[in-house]
């Protein structure tokens, strides 16, 4: 894998340890979508699964714009899964996570910068040593406008040939996510000390935090 990215998006190798009814698209507006807080303030929302969401979780809460992440489960054909079903892959379930984001402060096409330059998008089902389909890479655009940025973008970073490999991201329409149990929610901010968090996820923040500075809070 090439580990150079376009312009800005500098991107960085990344190491991995493993960690371990039939949904139909919700309705894709021409627009951005949007929902209004408590705050009255206009906020989007993105879908993105790229290996385990321990990882991409911890890495987004730290971006500029960024309201809210969650980590969930996307994709798939069972109803209500739980952790133990998807870590079966026989789910169709992704590991994602789903973020709020305010779109005056961070673009969705900044997210997706980020999104590429912190995991591998040219290894099918897999991400280092976590393997599965539930560790695919994925967009799940939740507006027509969300579409066309993200396919856009692969199409840019594919032109430009910055990786050895051919890009297997996939660009999907959202269908119904699912929160994961409450342990897997802010899971690097409550188990820092933990090994997992140690070994994988802390040197991730460290490169986010060299690399990205200009885009973190």
């Amino acid at each position: 894998m090439n580990s150079i990215v376009p312009s800005s998006l500098l991107s960085f190798c990344m190491t991995f340890v493993s960690c371990i009814a039939k949904e139909s698209p919700q309705q894709v507006s021409k627009e951005s979508s949007i929902l209004i807080e408590n705050d009255n303030k206009y906020m989007e929302i993105a879908t993105f699964a790229g290996g385990c969401f321990w990882c991409t979780e911890a890495i987004f809460l730290e971006i500029k714009g960024v309201k809210k992440v969650v980590s969930g489960y996307i994709g798939g054909t069972t109803l209500n899964p739980t952790y133990s079903e998807i870590c079966t892959g026989t789910t169709g379930h992704a590991e994602a996570i789903q973020i709020t984001f305010d779109p005056s402060e961070v673009g969705f096409e900044d997210l997706l910068e980020v999104f590429f330059g912190t995991h591998d998008p040219t290894t099918l089902n897999r991400q280092g040593a976590d393997v599965g389909t539930q560790y695919r890479s994925a967009i799940f655009y939740h507006s027509e406008d969300q579409m066309k940025k993200a396919q856009n973008y692969i199409t840019l970073i594919a032109k430009e040939k910055l990786y050895d490999r051919e890009i297997v991201t996939k660009v999907s329409p959202a269908t119904k996510f699912y929160d994961a149990e409450d342990y897997h929610q802010n899971y690097y901010n409550q188990n820092a000390s933990q090994g997992y968090c140690q070994m994988v996820i802390a040197p991730k923040l460290e490169k986010l935090r060299k690399y990205y500075s200009s885009k973190l809070k």
